[in-house]
Order: structure tokens, then sequence, then C-alpha cells
């Protein structure tokens, strides 16, 4: 039974795939960053056979927000079930279901479904959540459809690696050194600019000058969550050429031999943009190579700088 102030919306998108492999992507939701352009990160709180628990950061009219949602996963009838336990305002309660239809052996429809409440069931409130909800229900349905399309056709533009550097040292020093990224213009050659803003502790957003190696610059913009002393996980918002998106990881570690930093990234290339950025001949494969020496360089500058800072190199 609907209760009074209960919004309803559906929307949908047809994909040229098989039902499975849409249904195995909606269920997965630690592809879901590099897949879906507001998911800025996820992360399983409990697991069973068939539900989770898991909590989501995400942009929501240029905004971030974070909450926890159930879900409930039924591979037999093809849907996810998903329902918020702690929402954010505006929002004061929300639910739906993903459902993926055959229509034939390579054609699938699916349905994104949502209940929504809004803080005192107010009318502008209510028009912000039906904002949000229309532009990432429509900007994921459509990365749904370009990721499992791609996955149909065997095109392979997702690239992930990983780069450390062991050192003897506090980890925590090195933690502070790359939460601190508005001081990197100082202490990294490599960036000319960064504005830092964290509204909210351990939430930040970060809009950087990096320098090429040509000397041109490019700008990016990321949303960055730090958990202390452990890791800083982040999406880009506004990304470089030869890149769709990009998510990362830092990972600090301590253990009896010492300690290290680990920078981890993952990028989807966008293939028609090779021509244009590398040259007319340039392949996939160039731009993998290309993407991967620049990430891995600045990354790698920058758990050097951070070991210097925090202690020394190890052997």
């Amino acid at each position: 039974m609907s209760r009074p102030g209960t919004h309803y919306t559906e929307h949908s998108i047809t994909v040229s795939a098989s039902p499975r492999r849409v249904y195995d992507l909606i269920a997965d939701v630690g592809r879901w960053p590099e897949t879906f352009p507001p998911t800025v990160h996820v992360e399983r709180v409990e697991r069973g056979d068939t539900g989770e628990r898991i909590r989501i950061w995400a942009t929501a009219n240029g905004e971030v927000k974070t909450w926890t949602s159930r879900r409930l996963l039924d591979p037999g009838r093809l849907s996810v079930r998903f329902r918020q336990e702690v929402s954010q305002p505006p929002v004061s309660a929300m639910g739906g279901e993903w459902i993926v239809e055959p229509l034939t052996d390579t054609e699938t429809r699916v349905r994104l479904l949502h209940d929504f409440r809004a803080v005192d069931d107010g009318a502008e409130n209510a028009a912000w959540i039906q904002r949000a909800v229309d532009h990432n229900s429509g900007a994921e349905l459509e990365a749904l459809r370009a990721a499992v399309e791609r996955e149909e056709a065997g095109a392979g533009p997702v690239l992930t690696f990983e780069d450390t550097v062991a050192f003897d040292g506090d980890v925590k020093a090195a933690f502070a050194f790359v939460d601190e990224a508005h001081r990197w213009p100082e202490r990294l050659p490599h960036v000319a600019r960064a504005e830092l803003t964290e509204d909210q502790p351990g939430l930040q957003v970060l809009e950087m000058d990096t320098r090429a190696p040509d000397g041109s610059t490019h700008t990016t913009r990321s949303v960055r969550i730090c958990f202390p002393h452990d890791r800083i996980v982040y999406k880009q918002l506004r990304t470089p050429a030869l890149m769709t998106a990009h998510t990362g990881q830092w990972l600090f570690r301590a253990d009896g031999e010492g300690a290290r930093i680990t920078s981890v990234h993952t990028v989807v290339l966008d293939e028609e943009a090779v021509p244009a950025v590398l040259g007319a001949d340039a392949t996939l494969a160039d731009a993998r190579a290309f993407v991967r020496d620049a990430l891995g360089r600045n990354s790698t500058t920058t758990m050097e700088h951070a070991v210097a800072h925090a202690g020394r190199p190890r052997a």
C-alpha cells in the first residue's frame, strides 16, 4: 500500500545484449563506479546468499550524497530490489527495483523503478529529488547499455593497474601527505594548481591542474573519500582526454617488514578519442600504453614524495 506523499518513477532502456550479462553488471556493485557516472564509490557492509547491505557515495544534482541500502538479489527473476536504510536530506525514504526483461536472446529491456518520500513531504524537496532521480536514472541506464554492449562485442577499453612503493617510516605521515592535496603544488613537480574543499570530514572535492612532460596542463575534478589512515578512494568527475571514466585508490599498509603505499587505477578508455589525441594511426593498445605510463608516472612520483615526507625508501 502506498503512503500519502510517496512519489513513483519508472525509467527504461533497451540493450543489445543478453539478459544475463545485463543482470550480472547490475548485481555487481563493485563495478558501478567505473560504469555509472553518478556513482563515486560503493562498499559492501554485509553480504549473504541473496541479499547484501551496501554503502554508496554518489552525486545528485551536483552534490555528493552517501547512504546505506539493503539489496535483494533474485537471479531467477533477473531483478534487484533496493531500499535505503539511512537517507540524506532532502530524501526521507527511497527504494526501488531493477527489472531485467528478456525480449530476445540478444535484446533486453531494463526497467528502473523508484519510490521516494521527501523530508516534510515538501514540494521543493520532492522536486529536487525528482530532478536527481530523472538525471541519474537516465545516466545510469545509458551507461549500463554502453558497458554491456561493449562486453557483448568483445571490446576491451577497461584498464586496471597498480604501483607500490615500500618504505621505512610512518604510515600516518604518508597518508597525511596524500590527504593534504591542497599542498601538492608546493610539494609535487607535476601539480600546477590544486583546490581542495572538504565540507564534511573525509569527503573531499579536488580540482587540479596537472603538468604533462611537454609542458601542457590538463584539469581534472575528483571526489575523494578518506578513511584514515588506511586508504583514500576517488573518482574523477572531469577526466582528461582518452578516458571516459577514472577511479582509483591510495592504499597505506604497515606490517613486520615495514610500510608501503599502493596506487590503484581503473580507467575506461575513450576509443573514439584515440586518433584525435594520439594520431590517426594510433590503436587502442597505444592508448592503453599511453595512459598506463602517464598515470603510473604521476602516481609513483606522488608516492615517492610521500615516502620522502614520511620516512625513507626501503632498499
